[in-house]
């Protein structure tokens, strides 16, 4: 399969269920940061705030990974805990409701971390 050229074209190479998923993180990401700039990098959506990396999220099988690398992770361990984590990663289970909310407190947190 090719890589995506686009976030539209990342997303609709997902089955419907999981589309829907990852638009609503995408709309979250645009609204906590206007600004940032929206790509593909490593395959996945990425956004970059002020020339630094903001937030990328990716799409799988049984999950979604969200990656709020370095410090989001660090800010957020607690809440973090109940899921699967890597060094700068954590996996939010398809078969659990996806924490929204939780996803806009850490973009919001790296929208101030990056704009100090």
């Amino acid at each position: 399969m090719q890589k995506p050229q686009s976030v539209d074209e990342y997303i609709n190479s997902f089955p419907p269920e999981i589309q829907k998923i990852l638009s609503q993180i995408r709309d979250i990401i645009k609204i906590e940061a206007p600004n940032a700039v929206e790509s593909i990098s490593y395959g996945m959506p990425a956004y970059k705030l002020n020339g630094k990396p903001l937030i990328y999220f990716a799409g799988y099988e049984k999950h979604i990974g969200l990656y709020a690398t370095p410090t989001g992770h660090d800010a957020f361990k607690e809440e973090f805990s109940r899921y699967k984590t890597g060094k700068g990663s954590v996996q939010f289970p398809l078969s659990e409701p996806m924490p929204l909310d939780l996803i806009k407190k850490v973009t919001g947190f790296r929208v101030k971390e990056l704009s100090n």
